[in-house]
């Protein structure tokens, strides 16, 4: 049975949560603070974590930054705010979807449905490499490094599994939607624009020779091919991705 962990501190929503979620045949628990919710997790172990952002104690963001195990776990993150920064910041930090209050009872659950299929789609994919090397580019997904020419490069969470997606399956070509819902689990309103920024930042930290592995597929998407490396960089395409330097979050509407 799926475990299901509520964590708000309005009683009535998590009420009403609760009995949806046990209607729906999951397992149950509640918590109103985020120290408790803390305590479930690693007591518990539920599969998915529903979040609210704002808790008594501590916000929704630093119970994603204490989680001692993220990956183990699904996240669908509540907000009264419909904020693109502060969806971003979450799911950078771990959040798989996002839902703004009020919100219809049918649509969390059905992300919860969608979430849960995600995750054992992602289980089944262990079977592939652990291991991926490319010349001097190497990456570990059970370790979640990267290292090039045996320097350690710093990714954020979502930029590693947008590489080691494409990495995975090279020559494949992904739509943008396609990576979104791969890597984000979720669709907001012009969304895509974050997979356009996190590909230019995959590449600066590439640099100049293995950012080729990247190849922009114009009026489609992005692909990994060994065929480029050495190749002349790919212009930036203003119409692909803006500079953030520019625009910072307001990039991505």
């Amino acid at each position: 049975m799926n475990k299901l962990l509520i964590v708000d501190d309005e009683s009535q929503i998590v009420d009403i949560l609760s009995y949806a979620c046990k209607r729906e045949g999951f397992a149950v628990e509640t918590a109103f603070s985020g120290l408790e919710a803390l305590r479930k997790i690693e007591e518990w172990g539920p599969h998915i974590l529903i979040l609210d952002l704002m808790l008594p104690d501590m916000n929704g963001f630093e119970v994603c930054r204490k989680i001692k195990d993220p990956d183990s776990l699904g996240i669908i993150m509540l907000t009264a705010k419909n904020d693109i920064l502060d969806k971003l910041v979450g799911l950078e930090l771990g959040a798989d979807d996002y839902i703004t209050k009020p919100f219809d009872i049918r649509e969390l659950i059905a992300r919860v449905h969608s979430l849960l299929r995600r995750m054992r789609k992602k289980s089944e994919e262990t079977e592939s490499p652990d291991r991926l090397a490319y010349g001097k580019l190497v990456l570990s997904r059970a370790k979640r490094k990267v290292s090039l020419d045996g320097e350690a490069l710093v990714f954020t969470p979502k930029e590693f599994d947008l590489l080691a997606l494409l990495l995975r399956h090279l020559d494949r070509v992904y739509t943008r939607e396609e990576l979104l819902e791969s890597v984000w689990g979720f669709d907001f309103a012009g969304g895509t624009r974050t997979v356009d920024i996190h590909l230019q930042r995959l590449r600066k930290k590439l640099g100049p020779v293995y950012q080729q592995i990247l190849v922009t597929i114009h009026g489609v998407g992005y692909k990994a091919t060994l065929e480029k490396i050495g190749e002349e960089p790919e212009p930036e395409h203003r119409d692909e991705y803006k500079d953030e330097r520019k625009d910072g979050h307001k990039d991505v509407h």
